[in-house]
């Protein structure tokens, strides 16, 4: 018997059921939230059939009605702000405050969208470089690649299944999204939405479903672009199972900052608390490693400190929580144990320190090694590991050392130490004097090594959608 509110699944622009039900539970009491259903194999082939048979059409879309779809679900999206943060904050158990600048984020996605719909990438090439190419020129137009699918996680649940359904209407792709089994129920309100717009059905169709039958996007040699936003170990697996379809990856990482020569301590210990424990540290480029300069260390763990005992737990409805629960008790449990593990390895903690349930206390931690996993791996929790170091090139050589490589952040009053930063550190994006956990929309957002393949970014995923092609002609 299904609960009084139920959301449909959205197959090829209709809302279906199927006889798997999937229950969403809300992280904070346990209570539940909706139920939902989940697709199986029959409804993903569905779904497949229906993209392939639009493609064409979309591909041919006037650029103004794209734009008009964008912007009207840009507009829908504002005028049910608060519905969309609240049932973000019940399925993910985010902080309101947090859920509605996710909203706020998407609403910005999908007006951006709408912008870069109207400047799809096109060239001109004058050819006579050589004596063959006398008399001739070439135009570069890009043409959409075709089926997209998208995988989405649950710590944004909204927002990066916007990043990657926003940029496919924008250059025509029909996709199909899985979003995570975990926080499905704000994609399937946003179907409601897309819903009313003029996209033709099979245009986007948004699947819950199990692992097993989500694999299938990953290697139906139907769908020409799989984009992935989750676990290093779950997206690399992907990359080799899907055989010769473009791959783009939004993996982990455990982002660095460095305190340097010349910062302001009070703003950079307010932004690192920000950046380490917003929505309890489960973000990519959450805050998780700070080195500081020897003779600034005692300073800013001080003002640290201070601000991070003033972090306020609670009921994520409430406005003035500032940090709820996580996920889920398995994950608390696994931070709890990487926290234990680092304490019989020498580290100290500092600050919190503790689990109740899914809730773990905002965690600092020092006096550790690179071979520890709140350093070596992405802890995805509210713990902040905060070391002294003599020298920023050494700082830099320990965010260096590991396997991730997303982004950094660097306090310094310094133009040479700016630019050495830039020049030195092995990761996508390197922001001066603010935290990695700083990213808006538009820019190209990814990272090196483990941390992924391929930028987001609604330029650069549009990209990513979209093939060069050739035509020669005389002039």
């Amino acid at each position: 018997m299904l609960p009084k509110q139920s959301f449909e699944i959205y197959l090829a622009g209709k809302f279906t059921t199927t006889d798997k039900t999937l229950e969403v539970n809300n992280p904070y009491d346990g209570s539940l939230v909706a139920a939902t259903y989940l697709a199986g194999e029959s409804e993903l082939e569905q779904a497949i059939v229906a993209a392939g048979k639009v493609a064409e059409e979309l591909a041919a879309m006037p650029g103004y009605i794209r734009f008009g779809i964008l912007k009207q679900i840009s507009e829908e999206l504002f005028s049910l702000k608060q519905q969309f943060a609240e049932l973000i904050t019940l399925e993910s158990g985010k902080p309101i405050r947090y859920a509605l600048a996710e909203v706020d984020r998407s609403i910005q996605t999908f007006t951006v969208a709408a912008e870069e719909s109207k400047r799809l990438p096109s060239e001109h090439l004058s050819l006579d470089w050589t004596p063959a190419g006398k008399g001739k020129e070439g135009i570069v137009k890009y043409f959409p690649v075709g089926i997209v699918a998208g995988i989405a996680p649950f710590n944004f649940p909204l927002n990066l299944a916007v990043h990657k359904i926003a940029p496919a209407i924008a250059a025509g792709c029909p996709i199909i999204l899985k979003p995570s089994s975990l926080t499905p129920l704000s994609t399937l309100m946003l179907a409601q939405v897309i819903n009313r717009t003029a996209l033709p059905g099979g245009a986007v169709s948004i699947l819950p479903m199990d692992r097993q039958t989500g694999n299938k996007l990953v290697t139906d040699e139907r769908v020409s672009l799989l984009s992935f936003t989750g676990s290093p170990e779950v997206g690399w697996k992907m990359k080799r199972d899907a055989g010769n379809k473009k791959v783009v990856l939004e993996l982990g990482g455990n982002a660095g900052v460095v305190i340097s020569h010349g910062a302001d301590l009070d703003k950079a210990s307010t932004k690192c608390v920000a950046g380490g424990f917003s929505y309890s540290g489960q973000v990519c480029i959450h805050t998780q490693r700070i080195y500081v300069l020897d003779y600034l260390f005692e300073s800013f763990v001080e003002k640290f400190l201070e601000k991070t005992n003033k972090i306020k737990p609670g009921n994520p409805l409430d406005p003035a929580t500032d940090i709820a629960v996580m996920i889920d008790e398995a994950n608390a449990e696994r931070v709890e144990n990487w926290i234990i593990e680092a304490v019989e390895g020498g580290a100290r903690i500092l600050a919190g320190g503790k689990r109740e349930g899914s809730y773990i206390m905002p965690t600092v931690v020092t006096n550790t090694n690179e071979q520890m996993q709140v350093c070596c791996c992405e802890v995805f929790g509210p713990v902040v590991v905060i070391e002294p170091v003599p020298s920023i090139e050494e700082a830099i050589n320990h965010i260096n050392s590991g396997q991730f490589g997303l982004q950094a952040g660097v306090f310094t009053d310094s133009i040479s130490e700016m630019n050495m930063a830039f020049n030195r550190l092995k990761v996508g994006g390197v922001i001066i004097n603010d935290v990695p956990t700083f990213r808006v929309d538009h820019m190209p957002y990814g990272g090196v090594k483990d941390s992924g393949l391929g930028r987001e970014g609604i330029k650069y995923a549009i990209l990513d959608m979209m093939e060069p092609r050739l035509l020669v002609k005389e002039c």
